[in-house]
């Protein structure tokens, strides 16, 4: 009877290298889970104040409505079906409607994230920014009071998307259309005065304004 030899055994320089291998993939796994994990949970990207999405997309809604400005996305600026459009100062919306129809040629397409909004609109978009922010001063560099907001008087409109921003960035003063705050480049007010010159320089923010210390 013919006896099957032995298995042959591995050098110990060959398990070494082996036993290395496993180890790295191992940790290579490991590694790869706690990076998935860290982005999944990883720092949360600021509110809409540092985004062309206006806050009203991310404001909690429960107690407002269409009759305080509130405009649910898509909503562009030739839409009269809305009070964020429709009650903006009927200089400015008609100077949007102006340069919507000009950027149109050029494949641009305007749509009004956050109009005219009621004080309770503004109020509640206060509440939240102090919330986000942690402090009423760091709030006021991105939401105005209820009674300073340009908002609220119809004289201010957040354009998007971030396309329409930088077209009326560079073609806005034609139609008297300028941006206001440097660190607001979707939110834009009618300025006659820039037509067939310049938009005045910009605040870098809200509290630069001297409006806001009325």
């Amino acid at each position: 009877m013919t006896r099957n030899p032995p298995p042959a055994r591995l050098p110990a320089r060959r398990i070494r290298w082996l036993l290395l291998a496993v180890a790295a993939a191992v940790l290579t796994g490991v590694l790869a889970g706690v990076m998935a994990i860290a982005l999944a949970v990883g720092p949360r990207m600021p509110t809409s104040w540092l985004s062309s999405k206006d806050s009203s997309k991310h404001s909690s809604k429960s107690s407002l409505s269409a009759a305080d400005g509130v405009v649910p996305e898509g909503v562009t600026v030739f839409d009269d079906t809305y009070e964020g459009v429709t009650r903006l100062d009927p200089a400015l919306l008609d100077a949007l409607r102006r340069a919507a129809t000009a950027a149109a040629a050029d494949g641009v397409e305007f749509y009004v994230n956050s109009g005219w909004r009621s004080p309770e609109y503004q109020n509640q978009l206060l509440r939240e920014a102090v919330a986000a922010h942690g402090s009423e001063d760091e709030a006021a560099r991105w939401v105005a009071t209820a009674a300073t907001s340009p908002h609220v008087s119809g004289d201010a409109a957040d354009i998007g998307h971030s396309d329409a921003a930088q077209w009326l960035a560079e073609h806005g003063a034609e139609h008297g259309l300028c941006r206001i705050y440097r660190n607001e480049p979707w939110h834009f007010e009618l300025r006659t005065r820039a037509i067939g010159h310049r938009c005045p320089d910009m605040y870098a923010n809200p509290t630069e304004d001297p409006r806001m210390r009325q």
